[in-house]
Formats: structure tokens, sequence, C-alpha cells
């Protein structure tokens, strides 16, 4: 029997055991070093030789990460390992680090219920490892801390034992400060400590790690780690064999991260809002394998021979071929044609997977990246928010029309994979429309419908999204139907910040109990009377219905939101999406007769009320920012700096970090684009930077009418703007 086969005999032996389980992701901000130390867990699990792990990669499986040298999709692997004589089965997602595949890693913290955080010891907490702190937080996922390139700060950098332990534990503090921030409402203290042994140091490129047990157990001190790693290659082969990385960050993991019996319990909760009492949710409370099917698809992936395959967590029940499967927000339901698990990037068939796995399920043909699949109806878990939403958009077009029918099943299968990207397919013109997190995020995308999918496609230029929103309260507006009988009369404003981001995050949102959703607007700073009037959320707009017993208007509220939910679709200034606005409706005068006042009448006026308040309230156009990072040498800190403020944008902070100077502020995502090109050759070649999309603030007014009119002009709408927006 081959060594393949012994691993996947055991995982599907210890499947069985949840207390012995521990669902994983390691997460970091881009070049921390995640995959080095997956290869590294991979080699002690006895998966791929040991001389090849840390430059073979066996986590990105696609040709464009090898390429590029980052990981692009998140991907999978189950292993085993022996801690205190038991095994364990550590099913383990390694997720990308660069900000533009944030969604995969959002998605995969929905998997598990650990994540072991890596951050490079030389550059520290990093705005990317924020956000996937924030990610696995918010998911209830516990952390674990692996700080990693230890060996740069004894060789690069030269320090000593003091200026170490004072560098790494300055490390440890910016962690745990993170945590505290995010979980000061939480029971529970989810910092991280060395005597804990929550925190591992190493170094993932020469196999070697330590932890506080690590080193009670072999006697090992960062005195003798100083002294080998000096020693050149033989030292640090005695210290791989010594403490070898694998070994450490593995019993960390068995020691430290809940098993499913521990967290289901407390996760369930917060990912799902369902019957708390009902059979369903004692089912998942207690990762019940003869329970009812509950499967929450978190990847979407394509095989070419097995065809789609959607992996996920397994919270109830268990999977096996030919069950028939509900899939939320689809009719009927879909035949299971295989399960198996992840080795890498390959799939290993298995009889059946039972709850408290992550599992890979062939034959779910209407599941997305978020679905819920289960044996029974039930409420679904709540859908997966993504911090950042898409700021980039490319045309796409088939160079042929013969490849148009494919391009469009390709583009609606990209859609499924990665819910942070948005499509529109435009069947008249052959335009279709991709949105992203960033340039690099639908760079990969096009290639891959080039490369993979073998479709001769032409790109056009990226576009920026926009958005409009509304900077003062309006007077009441009047809006009138085509036939005359019907009358809305309504005001817009803007709201606070805080109750955006709320229902941006889907603290609040109308799946919730109203009482629920009152109390998230309530906390999040509405007053009490508007949160009792709510009668419709959209995107990030709320419609407040404050009329008072007016005939027929129940049944006609379904037009009002129709026509509200067009307006705010397409804004009045250059028909981008409109957020953050605040609309009452505070009088309606109907006509008795259904025929009167059905959608040609309603759906026009509310649009048109809509558009009129909005421009009475002064909407401004919004662009969306990027923080950006650059770490340059000192002497190119004026050159990088002013990379920064030629393209609007601002210098915030700047400080020295060992021997390179770190610059801080904040540029449009417009002027943004071609600056890795014109950031390298400013400093020839020596900065590395990064950039976190960071929302949007309104546009200069100097630049209103010129970004109004180019989007206009590429809308094919009329250049004039309707005469009561005088103030652009």
């Amino acid at each position: 029997m081959g060594r393949r086969k012994k691993i996947v005999n055991e995982c599907e032996r210890l499947m069985n055991d949840p207390e012995n389980i521990r669902n994983i992701a390691i997460a970091a901000h881009v070049d921390h070093g995640k995959t080095t130390l997956t290869d590294n867990l991979l080699a002690g699990a006895g998966m791929i030789s040991d001389e090849t792990a840390g430059e073979q990669l066996a986590m990105d499986t696609e040709e464009d990460e090898q390429e590029r040298g980052i990981t692009i999709d998140a991907a999978n692997v189950s292993m085993t390992h022996e801690y205190e004589d038991t095994n364990h089965l550590i099913n383990l997602i390694d997720t990308p680090g660069h900000v533009d595949f944030g969604g995969d890693v959002t998605r995969a913290m929905r998997a598990v219920d650990g994540a072991l955080v890596v951050v490079d010891a030389v550059e520290g907490a990093m705005p990317q490892t924020e956000t996937v702190l924030r990610q696995a937080l918010r998911e209830g996922v516990k952390p674990a801390l692996f700080i990693n390139k230890v060996d740069r700060l004894i060789n690069e950098l030269q320090e000593g034992p003091e200026e170490m332990q004072k560098r790494l534990l300055s490390v440890i503090s910016d962690v745990n400060e993170l945590i505290r921030g995010m979980t000061e409402e939480e029971d529970y203290d989810w910092t991280v400590s060395v005597e804990d042994g929550t925190v591992g140091f190493g170094s993932a490129l020469y196999k070697w790690g330590v932890s506080m047990p690590s080193m009670q157990r072999t006697g090992i001190d960062f005195g003798d780690i100083m002294e080998l790693e000096r020693s050149g290659e033989e030292g640090r082969m005695e210290l791989q064999e010594r403490t070898p990385l694998s070994n450490v960050v593995l019993d960390m993991v068995a020691e430290h991260f809940p098993n499913p019996v521990d967290a289901q319990p407390r996760r369930i909760p917060t990912v799902w809002r369902g019957d708390a009492d009902s059979d369903l949710a004692e089912s998942m409370r207690l990762v019940d394998e003869d329970g009812e099917v509950v499967f929450m698809s978190t990847d979407i992936s394509m095989d070419p021979h097995a065809g789609e395959i959607a992996t996920g967590r397994l919270f109830s029940g268990t999977i096996e071929k030919g069950q028939e499967l509900y899939v939320s927000g689809t009719a009927g339901t879909n035949r299971v044609q295989s399960v198996g698990i992840f080795m890498g990037g390959e799939r290993e068939e298995v009889e059946a997977v039972p709850a408290g796995n992550i599992a890979a399920v062939t034959g779910l043909k209407d599941a997305i990246a978020g679905s819920t699949v289960s044996g029974v109806e039930m409420t679904p878990f709540e859908s997966i928010e993504h911090i950042s939403e898409p700021v980039i958009t490319k045309s796409v077009e088939a160079k042929t029309m013969d490849d148009l029918p494919k391009l469009i099943e390709v583009l609606q299968q990209v859609a499924k994979e990665d819910p942070t990207i948005q499509i529109e397919i435009n069947e008249d013109t052959g335009e279709h429309l991709i949105s992203g997190q960033g340039e690099l995020h639908l760079e990969v995308i096009t290639h891959r419908i080039r490369d993979n999918q073998g479709i001769d496609v032409h790109t056009g230029e990226p576009i920026v999204v926009f958005r409009e929103q509304p900077q003062e309260e309006s007077r009441e507006v009047e809006g009138v139907s085509p036939n005359r009988h019907n009358k809305f009369y309504i005001t817009a404003e803007p709201m606070d910040q805080d109750i955006v981001d709320a229902i941006h995050l889907g603290k609040a949102s109308m799946d919730m109990p109203e009482l629920e959703r009152r109390e998230a607007l309530q906390e999040a700073g509405m007053d009490k009377d508007t949160s009792q009037d709510v009668e419709h959320i959209f995107n990030t707009n709320v419609l407040i219905d404050e009329t008072k017993g007016i005939q027929h208007l129940n049944e006609t509220m379904e037009l009002v939101i129709e026509g509200l939910e067009d307006a705010l679709d397409d804004g009045p200034l250059a028909a981008e999406p409109v957020q953050g606005a605040l609309l009452r409706l505070h009088d309606a005068k109907l006509h008795e007769d259904t025929i009167h006042r059905g959608p040609a009448q309603v759906i026009p006026a509310v649009r048109d009320a809509v558009h009129r308040s909005l421009i009475d309230a002064r909407i401004k156009m919004l662009e969306p920012i990027q923080d950006v990072r650059i770490d340059v040498p000192s002497e190119y800190m004026g050159d990088a700096s002013g990379e920064i403020q030629g393209r609007r944008g601002r210098v915030d902070d700047m400080y020295q970090e060992g021997d390179l100077m770190v610059i801080e502020g904040i540029a449009p995502v417009e002027e943004m684009i071609g600056f890795s090109s014109d950031i390298r050759s400013a400093t020839e070649g020596r900065a590395s930077w990064n950039t976190e999309n960071a929302g949007f603030r309104v546009l200069v007014d100097s630049l209103q009418p010129e970004i109004i009119s180019e989007i206009r002009e590429r809308k094919g709408m009329k250049q004039e703007l309707p005469p009561s927006i005088d103030y652009i």
C-alpha cells in the first residue's frame, strides 16, 4: 500500500472521532511565509518529501500561482499528527495573503475553528494581518500566532538576544492589541502568549521552530538558536533535526485549537439565525453524525474530470454518494455524486464524511460559494460578509463571435466560484463587465479565462467603480405617476457612517427578526423612532415608512420598493450605485382602482421622487480609496512619498523600522492604476508596498463635473445634467 493511501485510510478512520479533529486555516499578510510553512507541515505529516518542502509550494496548485510566487486560491489538505499518544486529523486551509484575494480568506474562516496567524518577524503586524484577524474573529475562529523568518533577525539584522526579544514581544503585543480590540464584548480571552504555548517562533524556510513547550521538551533556548543559526548550513540542519518546525506547529494546533465538539456550540449562534431550540440546532451543537445533513459550501472549484467540486464544513449528519440534498435559494434537490477529502491539489474519494469535517462534494450543481446544503429545508447560514467590495471593473469581449456562448458560461462559473467578483453580462452588446477587488484580481481572472478555457478575449482598460451619496437633508419632494393619479412624498438625507458600516457588515439586515434588527440599528446610532419604521434595506440604503393609515399602500409597497431599488442602483448623477442614503416616505396618494396603480405607474413615480430628493440633498460622487504602505530604504523616501502625493494621495505617517523607512498614507484607487511599475522605477526596485481597500470618500468638488461627464459619456448617457443639479 502506498504512503498516500495509508494517510487517506488513517484520515478516514479519524474522521469519526470529532474530539480529535482540528479544522484550521493558515492566514497572514502577503509574503509572510504561509505556503512555505504549509509545505513543512505536509512534509512533517509524510505527504511530501522533506528535501523539497519550502520550495515545492505544494499548495499553490495553479500554474499562475507558481509563476507569480503568491497564493491566489485557498487550498485544502487533510493530514494526521500524533500528539500525546493520540493521533489527530488536521484539516488545513492555506489561504491567500494578497488583499485582492481576501474573499477566499473570509470564506475559509467559515469552515474552520482555529486560525494560525503567521507574522514576519522583521515586518511585524501589517495591514493584512489585521484584516485576516478581523475575518477570523468575526466568524468565532480562535487565533494562535506563529512568528516566521526569525532567521532574518539573527543573520540580516544581526540582533542580539535583548533586541530580538524586544522585537518579538512587540509583535506579540501588537497582535494582542488587535485581538483585544475585536473581542472586547466577548466573554472569552483569546489573546496569545508565549507562556501558554499559543505563540511559536521559527523559520519556515530553514524548517525549524520553537515554542515554550517545545523548548522545555528539547532543552533548546534562544541562545542555542542564535549560535546554531549563525553557524551556517550545518547549524541549521542540527536545529531542523532537534526541533523540527512541523512538530512544534502541529503540537500547538492539537493542544490549543478547539475541536468541533467544543467549537460548534459556540460558533453556531454566530453564523446561523435559525431556531435555537430545533432538533437541527441540537444536531449541529452536538456534531451529530446521525443527524440531518447540514453543510456550508465555502469554495467552488472546477475539476476537469469530476466537474464542479463544492468544498466546505459539515456541521451535522454524514454526507455520502447518492443523497438528495437541498441547496439554499434554489428549487428542488441536487444528488451527491461523490465525497472526498483534499490532499493539496488532489482529491481523494472516500465512502462517507461525518459531521465536524471539511468535505469535498461533487454533484451539487446549484451550490455557489456561501450556499447552505442540507437534507431538509432549513434557515440558511448567515451570508458570508466580505469586508471589501469590488472597486475596479474591466470589460471583457470574446474576439470571435463563436466563443461568445462559451465566454458567458465561463463568466457565470467565475461568479459562482468567487462571490467577491461581480459579473454583468450584456447579451445585446456582447460586452461583459467584471468587477473585482483590484488590478491583480481581474488580471488573474482574465488570464485564467484565456489560458485554462482557451477563449481568446479582448479586455478594456480598468474602470473604477464610483458611488453616489447625499450630503445634507432634502426638502420633501413629490413624485407623480405618468397618469397623474398617484403621488409619493419623499425626503433623502445622509446616514451616519456607523450605521452604513453596520449594514455593510450584515449586523442589521431585513433577514433578521424585527426586534433584533431594531436593536442593531439603534446600537449603531439610529434614533429609536426611525429604527421602528424601517420598511426596507437595499445595499447600504434604508427606506423608512412614516405614513399613517394610507389605503392600498400595503399592497403597493412591493412596487414602491422596486422603484426605490431601481433609482438607487442608478444614481441621478452618473447612474452609479447610491450608498448611505436614508429615504423617508412621508405620504402617498393612491388611486382607488388597482389597474391605475400598477407597476407602470408606481415604479416611475417612486424612481422620480427618489432621484429628485437625492438631488435636493446635494448628492455627490464618492470615489474608492486605498490605504497605502511603502517600505523603502531611506535614500528613496522622497521619491516614494512623491509617488503617493502625485496621485492625489496624502502621506499620514513616516517612521523608521529596522533599516527601512515606512510611509503610510491613502490614495484614490483610480490614481493607483499602474502604481506598481511607477514605484519600481522611482525606487530602482527597492520598495515593497501594499494597498488595502479603505472604503469611499467624497470626490473633491473641482473633479466632480469632469468625472460625472466621463462616466456619462462612457455609459452613453446625455451629457447635460438635470437643471436642478446646479451645485456641481
